[in-house]
């Protein structure tokens, strides 16, 4: 850690946002190094100075390099701004600069490189060879995609001596595909944003009305012409998890015109994006289905300032335009709907109200009908997205009532019934999803199933998951409709799994749900006690770290935890509940009550008894 120290302090900056690359971005050039030896671990963003406003530069090697400058200096150069890694090239021989490709993939890496020890060859090998080991914890992709991976990282560089203008000089001669990052430096380089594309059928998109956009997170290099980035990323098409469920309206092989180096907006904020041929012919309705997608895209890069998209033909004649005012009216993001209210069930078991976003002291009123009159005692409930029906479950956890939120019908017979002999083993808190259908897990030892009710009446349908591997405790589905959280329990533990949620069968039959492809969340808890999405991509859990305290914190539904997803602390937290819509506040059932957490401030009590808070879905 010395080491680590001693590079932080002969760093220094040039001017603001800038950071100036000497000895202490680079090892190469400064004191003279012995042929071999340990490598000190590469984690650039553990320096006091590694804000996010703050660049990093590199620097060429420096003559008489030793061999461990030149490996130290290849993989600081990795952590640098280098939009092309040219300067990282400059510490491999040119044979392995050309067959190198960086874009392959980038492995993060939760510590950074071990230092590794290096060696001469054997059998007549003048070169020296130097291991790269350390503990993964995620990849990302040539599509940009991030993928948890915890398995252990084992490689090695080889050098070799080339002639240089002033002798011999030492270079990298083989060097694994890819980048390798530590954790911190991949969260100071990398940003996480979301593409959009249309649900398709098998998402079970709704016939008629107005289709929904679904988010794709993806992480690309923030400082490197996002813009340009995020652009290329959404016209290469979804993610290979989602794309089972997603479309775009761009046409195939659809890329930016041959030549098109950056884009940017003007100073109206309007982004003029020239396409190749295979979108010269597509007409007005489509074209402007395109520019939602990327309008909505880019509303991620809060620096970006799109406010209006053209898109041209190859030929630079316009295709159409579309402004940010009337993105809305082409596609929704169901994720921008502003709730009204925020539900919970108060002390006399009944579901009550209070206005969304409101600071106020103002006590919880009773919903209008069945659900708010006491008649039927709940333990938990769940309101349709648009606040018109609410679905309650029984005191006993054995019974899903549906009732209206806007008349005082009566509850009819119970939707479904749970035959599980404990209340702690009954139906699970219901969940809305964009379509307005209804999903509940039954908790039963003996039958555990996660049920889906169409439109939230009729016959319950068992949703098929292939590769679940435990029993759900919690179920809460996406606006989209698309992705389904679920906590799983397995062994007295507590995980946080993402599934897709598809649908197969004939137009007009029941169709056959099924989710797909669960992978883990939240992987650094230990246990997860609750859970809501709080974005289009992101999510609030509650849970605690191995040996660790309780916390709350956000992370992405592709497992990836963002800068700051630390929350205010918050004493026994029970349930949390958070609104697609991230300008809403935070809502959770705690030692302190019903709690609420307004931007910018602490947790404020709002009543002292009540539990199962929730906003719409």
């Amino acid at each position: 850690m010395g080491a680590d120290h001693d590079r932080r302090a002969r760093r220094r900056p040039l001017r603001a946002g800038v950071l100036f690359g000497s000895c202490g971005v680079l090892l190469a050039g400064c004191a003279s190094m012995p042929d071999s030896g340990n490598l000190k671990a590469v984690d650039a963003s553990q320096r006091p100075d590694s804000q996010s406003q703050v660049r990093v530069y590199a620097m060429p090697p420096g003559e008489d390099a030793a061999p461990v400058e030149i490996v130290q200096g290849f993989l600081e150069a990795l952590t640098s701004d280098d939009p092309e890694f040219a300067m990282a090239r400059k510490y491999l021989t040119k044979r392995a600069s050309k067959t190198w490709n960086p874009d392959v993939q980038t492995t993060v890496l939760e510590n950074g490189l071990t230092p590794g020890t290096g060696s001469v060859g054997d059998d007549g090998d003048t070169g020296r060879s130097f291991p790269l080991t350390g503990r993964k914890v995620a990849t990302v992709d040539k599509e940009h995609a991030y993928q948890l991976d915890d398995r252990p990282y084992s490689e090695f560089v080889h050098l070799t001596q080339q002639d240089g203008p002033n002798g011999k000089e030492w270079r990298i001669d083989r060097v694994p595909q890819g980048v390798v990052l530590g954790q911190s430096d991949f969260q100071r380089i990398y940003w996480s944003v979301n593409k959009y594309y249309f649900a398709t059928r098998s998402s079970g998109t709704p016939s008629g009305g107005q289709e929904g956009l679904v988010a794709d997170p993806v992480y690309i290099r923030q400082r490197i012409d996002p813009v340009t980035e995020t652009v290329k990323a959404l016209l290469d098409g979804p993610t290979a998890w989602l794309k089972q469920v997603v479309g775009t309206r761009f046409p195939s092989d659809t890329r930016l015109k041959a030549g098109t180096k950056t884009l940017a907006p003007d100073d109206q904020g309007k982004l003029t994006v020239p396409l190749n041929g295979k979108a010269d012919a597509i007409d007005q309705e489509r074209c402007t289905e395109m520019a939602a997608q990327l309008l909505f895209t880019l509303q991620d890069l809060t620096s970006s300032g799109v406010k209006e998209v053209e898109l041209q033909r190859h030929n630079g004649s316009q295709l159409c335009v579309l402004s940010k005012e009337r993105a809305e009216s082409v596609a929704s993001r169901r994720t921008a709907e502003n709730p009204v209210y925020q539900y919970l069930i108060d002390d006399k078991r009944r579901l009550v109200r209070m206005r969304a976003g409101e600071s106020d002291k103002k006590p919880p009123e009773p919903v209008r009908g069945q659900l708010g009159s006491g008649g039927q005692p709940l333990r938990s409930a769940a309101v349709s997205r648009d606040e018109e029906r609410a679905a309650g479950v029984s005191l006993d956890g054995r019974s899903l009532y549906m009732g209206s939120l806007v008349s005082e019908s009566a509850l009819g017979k119970p939707e479904v019934r749970s035959k599980a002999k404990s209340e702690e083993d009954g139906l699970s808190t219901p969940s809305w999803d964009g379509r307005g259908d209804l999903w509940v897990a039954d908790r039963d030892p003996k039958r555990p199933r996660l049920l889906w009710l169409e439109q939230g009446a009729g016959e319950p349908l068992s949703v098929k998951i292939p590769n679940l591997d435990g029993r759900i405790e919690a179920v809460r589905v996406s606006a989209d409709g698309v992705r389904v959280a679920l906590l799983v329990k397995k062994d007295g533990k507590t995980s946080l799994q993402i599934g897709r949620v598809e649908r197969t069968g004939a137009k007009g039959e029941q169709p056959e749900i099924s989710v797909d492809e669960l992978r883990r969340a939240a992987p650094q808890m230990e246990e997860v006690t609750a859970m809501s999405w709080a974005g289009g991509s992101r999510l609030v859990v509650v849970g605690r770290e191995s040996g660790g305290v309780q916390q709350m914190r956000y992370v992405q539904s592709d497992g990836s935890v963002p800068v700051g997803a630390t929350l205010p602390g918050l004493t026994g937290v029970k349930e949390i509940a958070a609104s697609e819509n991230e300008r809403q506040p935070l809502v959770a059932h705690s030692d302190d009550g019903i709690v609420r957490l307004p931007t910018g401030a602490q947790w404020q009590t709002v009543v002292k008894e009540g539990t199962a808070p929730v906003y719409p879905g």
